[in-house]
C-alpha cells in the first residue's frame, strides 16, 4: 500500500499512481459501485425495506459538473434500491444497473453500448467486487476508506471517505486533467 501523505486541507491522502493524470485526461465515461463510494456504506433497514441512505450533495454536484463536461455517468452497484433509483434521477444518470453480480461484464456492456473503450472509462469502488471493473478500466479510484486491496489497485485514491466527497474530489481530478475546470468554474464567478 502506498503512504498516506496529508492534502493542503490536512486530509490524509495517497499520492496519485504515476500516469493516474494522464489516464483520467483521457476519461469519457465513470462508472461508480454506490454502497460504501457514494454513500459511507451504512445500511438503514425498516420492517419491509432499505429506508434511508446518506449521499454527499459535494458528490452530487461534482457528477452534475462531469456530466456538464461531456462524461458519461453510470452506476453498477450489486444491491437493488429504490433509494438509489431516485437519486440518479436527480443527478440525470440514466445508465443504473442494480443486482449486478458481474461488474465487469456489466462494464464491458456499457462501454460497448455507449462506443466508449475500457481505457476510455473509470471506475471508483470500495470493496472486492469492484477489483474486476477495476483492474479492466482507465482510470481505477478508490475512497479513502476503501479496503486496502483496492486502495492498492487504484490508480487514484481520494483523501475523503466515501459518501464525505470522494467522488467530488475524483471529478475534479479528472476535470483538471481535462482542462474543463475553470470553464465550468467560470460559469459560477461574478
Amino acid at each position: 500500500m502506498q503512504p498516506l501523505a496529508v492534502d493542503p486541507a490536512g486530509q490524509p491522502s495517497t499520492p496519485p499512481e504515476p500516469g493516474a493524470r494522464q489516464r483520467a485526461a483521457r476519461v469519457r465515461l465513470l462508472a461508480m459501485d454506490v454502497d460504501g463510494t457514494l454513500t459511507e456504506g451504512g445500511l438503514l433497514i425498516g420492517a419491509d425495506a432499505e429506508v434511508a441512505k446518506a449521499f454527499s450533495v459535494r458528490d452530487g454536484f461534482g457528477l452534475t459538473l462531469l456530466c456538464r463536461a461531456g462524461i458519461e455517468l453510470v452506476l453498477i452497484t450489486g444491491r437493488q434500491s429504490a433509494i438509489v433509483e431516485r437519486r440518479a434521477t436527480e443527478l440525470g444518470i440514466v445508465r443504473v444497473h442494480q443486482s449486478v453480480k458481474d461488474k465487469l461484464a456489466m462494464l464491458q456492456h456499457v462501454c460497448r453500448e455507449c462506443g466508449i473503450g475500457l481505457d476510455e472509462a473509470a471506475f471508483i469502488g470500495d470493496d472486492w467486487p469492484d477489483l474486476p471493473p477495476m483492474s479492466a478500466c482507465g482510470l481505477a479510484a478508490a475512497p479513502a476508506d476503501a479496503v486496502e486491496e483496492v486502495r492498492r489497485a487504484a490508480h487514484w485514491v481520494a483523501g475523503t471517505p466515501a459518501g464525505k466527497g470522494a467522488v467530488r474530489e475524483l471529478a475534479m481530478f479528472i476535470l483538471d486533467a481535462q482542462g474543463r475546470r475553470e470553464d465550468l468554474l467560470a460559469q459560477y464567478r461574478a
